[in-house]
């Protein structure tokens, strides 16, 4: 089959080569799926880099243990192992994987779910990590009620863009801070007010909110937390950071500080839920969650694929075709 494959770290545009390799033996529980999408994220820009170093303790010290990237995939069932109860040949499927740059990938079935039929696979390939981290956020960290005054800053990305009408279907009444260009978008998934952050800084306004979803994270903590309600929870969820650490330096000092303040400071990591990627797939079926695709790469062009995903600058979801 043919894959995209990483045989050491650096630039994403340097690194890739499609190649014919092996396809992936199937086990008894898994599922082998033909791969029409794969959604691309940060984290593929960071493991591809190599970045933050100590990542490397479990991806590999010199180069990548495993060459394949992409951890979001739709496609269709081509076969199954004998222990699989949930899905059969013929399948219209997305989820988490391990390979997704690839014509095919094995998957535990646990980690897969229907694909609604009213979105492509394209849109579904989008789904899983922005999705899940965006519900998870919303739902699990901010605990939104109806009526909360929501700020997604970054809301024409990937996440954002989850986050935007995931909030709005939770009753929330949501701000979206985006650029100049993505405002009509972010109308267009619900945002019941917009700020164009080339024009204004949200920091700076009269507005208070129950909760922040910051992707941008260009703010200090002390400005964010200003326009927080005396109650309110900021989720600073931006991936930049330094070369040895990452984010993780911001992530401890926002620990350090919640207990010291009646704000909540609360980064996290999203995990991997078959149910949080079930109540997705019904809220895309119902309408309330239209995902939203940008820029769409061949399998010969992963690198910039992730490049593009890793510059901070991505309308809706990268996706990478098979």
């Amino acid at each position: 089959m043919n894959a995209a494959v990483q045989r050491e770290y650096g630039p994403p545009d340097d690194v890739f080569d499609v190649e014919d390799v092996a396809a992936p033996a199937l086990a008894d529980d898994e599922v082998l799926v033909r791969v029409h999408a794969a959604g691309v994220n940060w984290a593929d820009w960071s493991m591809t880099r190599g970045m933050p170093y100590v990542m490397r303790v479990g991806y590999g010290l010199r180069s990548p243990r495993k060459g394949i990237r992409g951890t979001d995939v739709a496609g269709t069932v081509e076969e199954v192992g004998r222990d699989v109860t949930r899905h059969r040949p013929g399948d219209e499927v997305f989820g988490w994987c391990t390979g997704a740059f690839a014509e095919y990938v094995t998957v535990s079935e646990d980690q897969l779910v229907t694909k609604p039929a009213n979105i492509t696979f394209e849109q579904a390939a989008g789904v899983p990590l922005a999705g899940c981290v965006a519900l998870q956020a919303v739902r699990d960290i901010g605990k939104i009620q109806p009526g909360d005054k929501v700020l997604v800053n970054g809301a024409s990305g990937g996440i954002g863009s989850f986050a935007v009408q995931i909030a709005k279907s939770l009753g929330a009444e949501v701000t979206g801070v985006c650029s100049t260009p993505n405002l009509e978008l972010v109308k267009s998934i619900g945002a019941d007010h917009v700020i164009d952050y080339t024009k204004e800084d949200f920091t700076h306004g009269a507005e208070r909110y129950d909760l922040i979803l910051d992707m941008a994270d260009k703010h200090s903590l002390a400005d964010r937390r200003r326009v927080l309600t005396r109650h309110g929870t900021l989720i600073p969820n931006s991936g930049e950071g330094g070369r040895w650490i990452g984010s993780i330096g911001r992530i401890l000092r926002a620990w350090i500080v919640t207990p010291f303040v009646s704000q909540k400071l609360r980064p996290f990591l999203s995990l991997a839920k078959r149910k949080d990627l079930l109540v997705l797939a019904e809220l895309i079926d119902d309408g309330g969650v239209t995902p939203v695709v940008g820029m769409t790469y061949s399998l010969s062009d992963t690198g910039a694929a992730i490049r593009h995903a890793g510059s901070g600058h991505t309308r809706g979801k990268v996706i990478v075709t098979v």
